[in-house]
């Protein structure tokens, strides 16, 4: 029997807490934590692109190959650092200035890593379906980002 969502992530969040309380690199831990939730559940893209200077520049990240910069404010990715929040966008094709790393994706949500007031990095999962992302993804990705901006 599978199963949901939710059982998923709550059996995952103590794989987590414990990959972050033991490492201080941040990349190293961004490696780990993408490819648990990459292996969880699937998904065509999970990575995290960091923050440096201006721009998102591309992280840890399990799948194919992925845009390397985004300026801040476009796509979903800079939208999300932009405005300091969770975006789910249930058909990327509809948002206005995505930026298609792979035709093949067609949901995204995007969470930002908080350290402080200040974005660090952003957590990117992209799906081949539509619709893939709701609430629960929003709720448990957002304590998965809080974890790593300790």
């Amino acid at each position: 029997m599978a199963s949901s969502k939710q059982e998923i992530y709550r059996s995952l969040l103590p794989q987590i807490e414990a990959l972050v309380q033991d490492e201080d690199d941040l990349v190293a831990t961004m490696a780990n934590v993408s490819s648990v939730l990459h292996e969880s559940f699937g998904f065509w893209w999970t990575g995290f692109y960091r923050v440096i200077e201006k721009e998102l520049v591309l992280g840890p990240f399990q799948g194919p190959i992925a845009c390397t910069r985004i300026p801040y404010g476009k796509g979903v990715c800079g939208t999300a650092w932009q405005r300091n929040e969770t975006i789910i966008v249930g058909n990327v094709h509809l948002f206005e200035g995505h930026i298609a790393c792979s035709s093949a994706s067609n949901s995204e949500i995007v969470v930002p890593v908080i350290r402080g007031d200040k974005v660090i990095a952003v957590l990117d999962i992209d799906s081949r379906e539509y619709d893939t992302f709701d609430e629960t993804d929003r709720h448990y990705l957002e304590q998965i980002a809080q974890l790593l901006a300790q």
